[in-house]
């Protein structure tokens, strides 16, 4: 069962997913240096001095997943006393949006971000312990207190990733 915080280390996984397969396609030799953001699409800076090449993956809607959502009854104990709960099943819907330095950077972003997220249709195990790495062996990000809490999010142990 996976803690209150998974919604956040599933971002922080597809941000990594994201970063890693940029700086793998070597795509700054041709753009120069690429970012990706999690923020609001409202609080991306995407001026930044007109020289941000930048991806940013906002989750704007979280709803129930249909498919789980009724599995099967709640457990319970000897008396009939309810002991768990139906999982929470959710189907996260992100929004990936590319600024561009100069005319087309945007759209040549955008484009190996999608093909690397559909090449990733799945956060595998490895994928989830990478992303979400302890705090020794994970720097911590610019203006981001860490990925600390995320460690313990039990991401990689869910049944299903």
């Amino acid at each position: 069962m996976s803690t209150a915080q998974a919604i956040a280390a599933v971002t922080a996984a597809l941000k990594d997913v994201l970063s890693n397969g940029l700086v793998e396609q070597k795509l700054a030799a041709g753009l120069g240096n690429v970012t990706v953001s999690t923020l609001p699409p409202g609080r991306v800076d995407s001026q930044g001095g007109g020289e941000a090449n930048q991806l940013n993956l906002f989750l704007y809607r979280v709803e129930l997943n249909t498919a789980t959502r009724n599995v099967g009854p709640p457990g319970r104990g000897a008396v009939g006393r309810r002991v768990t709960n139906l999982p929470l099943a959710l189907d996260l819907h992100y929004l990936l949006t590319a600024y561009g330095a100069e005319e087309l950077h945007g759209e040549i972003l955008l484009g190996h971000g999608m093909k690397l997220l559909h090449e990733t249709p799945v956060l595998t195990r490895e994928v989830l312990r990478r992303a979400l790495a302890p705090p020794a062996a994970a720097a911590p990000e610019p203006g981001i207190p860490g990925r600390r809490p995320l460690f313990n999010a039990e991401l990689a142990e869910q049944m299903e990733p």
